[in-house]
């Protein structure tokens, strides 16, 4: 399978596209001022015990304290069955890890449960066993790996737990050894940190999302990786020649005169990942209705009528639809449970195949997926882990104008989208003046907080820009004429 994964940087704005096979599968976005939390490491300060709920609340520095509980606690032996209320007091100092971004109206989830992370390894330094990847499933090659980390472990004196990641599988303990000497000055950095740091404070941040593509995304089978900014390109192969020199030569600088997404129809797909009706080749269509409680999928037939029986009409809709559901779930991001309703089968056969369809297209899902099977009213439900925002979560927001019931971009995206418009539209033409036409809270947000960016792009393309604000337009449309 061919894999690439596309890097398009701005200073405001960071965006990856993982592609398989020419088809956009994955989409990561990172805002300079609204970078995400996960794996960022706090010394927070308890701020409430729940006993109830055997839970409690964290002050990491947020907003909202983050909600901790008990499970995620380290505990010894003899503690295995204690209460939060003995394990933690109000008040307390405590090292905690941010395992979910805050989500709506939601705070931050955390553990207590430090792991950092490296290309082949993760550190678990209040644990004391040695794991492997689920998803490297061969028993023989479990065990091996297995072998060989502990001997690394063994070699280094290190009292701690560690995983084999998925692209551990073929390293040695060489290989291995080297992990554990990074993470290990990592973590006795975090360590010196703390004893000087005042609750609640940031002791360790995660990589930024450039850095961490390099780290997970990469696979046996990536073809290349392509970086559209010359600084970042650079940045990130000091990076790589450092830590993981055998992954350097996929590096490679993008110096093409059309914008790389476009290039590969990203924005064209971004597009229609925000929309509620995903359209199949056949004329059946997906619709995909998001909620803070669950995400319902419905699969219709729409304009495909087919050739044979109608039970074979609806078992060639059901399976095309199966497919284009795995890569919408890894597109938008959607998590928590998800109920999909596949048009009715009678055929029990059917419904194998189908399901055994859909488990094939989640395969190559980073996400932890389960899928629990047709139930008693015909729908499927199943699973899948919720670590950030989704697409949707992070590019729109509610509409006033609909109170809710329908979502548009943000200011901000419109924003991004006009800069990109904007380079394309000198790129192509020769003109004197670029105007800018959108409606009143995107040409504010131009003029204060992306003021600095304006003028940056003016002196870019060597011609001034005009804003000009139509009142008629909705939030998430503009214009741009050059003239």
């Amino acid at each position: 399978m061919r894999h690439e994964i596309l890097l398009n940087f701005t200073p405001l704005e960071t965006r990856v596209a993982v592609v398989e096979e020419g088809l956009l599968q994955e989409i990561h976005i990172e805002r300079a001022i609204q970078r995400g939390l996960v794996g960022n490491v706090y010394l927070g300060k308890v701020a409430r015990v729940l006993p109830g709920m055997q839970a409690c609340f964290v002050d990491i520095g947020l907003d909202r304290c983050a909600f901790l509980h008990a499970k995620d606690v380290p505990k010894s032996d003899a503690e295995s069955n204690s209460l939060i209320q003995k394990l933690v007091t109000e008040g307390q100092d405590l090292m905690v890890q941010v395992i979910k971004d805050p989500l709506g109206s939601k705070g931050a989830r955390l553990t207590a449960e430090v792991s950092l992370a490296a290309r082949h390894l993760v550190l678990m330094p209040f644990a004391s066993h040695v794991g492997v990847s689920q998803r490297i499933e061969d028993e023989h090659t479990r065990d091996y790996l297995k072998s060989i980390a502990t001997k690394a472990l063994v070699s280094k004196a290190l009292d701690c737990g560690i995983i084999v990641r998925t692209a551990g599988d073929g390293n040695t303990v060489a290989g291995f050894e080297d992990d554990l000497d990074y993470l290990k000055r990592v973590w006795d950095n975090m360590q010196a940190e703390k004893k000087t740091a005042r609750s609640p404070a940031l002791i360790f941040e995660e990589l930024p999302l450039t850095h961490r593509l390099v780290r997970d995304q990469i696979r046996r089978d990536t073809e290349r990786v392509w970086i559209d900014s010359l600084e970042t390109f650079t940045k990130l192969s000091q990076f790589v020649s450092k830590f993981m020199p055998d992954l350097a030569h996929l590096l490679q600088h993008y110096r093409g005169d059309r914008p790389i997404f476009d290039m590969y129809q990203i924005e064209e797909e971004i597009e229609k990942a925000l929309s509620r009706q995903v359209d199949l080749k056949s004329g059946a269509y997906l619709v995909i209705d998001q909620t803070e409680a669950m995400t319902t999928i419905d699969v219709n037939t729409g304009g495909f009528v087919g050739s044979h029986t109608l039970e074979q009409t609806v078992f060639r809709t059901n399976l095309e639809a199966a497919v284009a559901i795995g890569r919408q779930l890894r597109l938008r991001n959607l998590g928590g449970i998800v109920a999909i309703d596949f048009i009715d089968m009678k055929d029990e056969e059917h419904q194998r195949q189908v399901l055994r369809t859909l488990e094939h297209s989640i395969e190559g899902d980073p996400v932890r997926i389960r899928i629990s099977g047709f139930n008693e009213m015909g729908l499927v439900i199943m699973t899948r882990k919720r670590s950030r925002e989704c697409l949707s979560g992070l590019l729109q927001e509610f509409c006033p104008q609909c109170r809710g019931t329908g979502q548009i971009k943000t200011p901000e995206t419109v924003c991004y989208e006009i800069f990109r418009a904007v380079m394309r539209e000198y790129r192509a033409y020769s003109a004197e003046t670029t105007t800018v036409i959108a409606a009143p809270a995107v040409i504010d947000r131009l003029i204060d907080e992306e003021s600095d960016a304006l003028a940056d792009l003016e002196t870019f393309i060597h011609r001034p820009i005009r804003l000009q604000v139509d009142s008629s337009f909705s939030q998430d449309c503009y214009e741009v004429v050059v003239s």
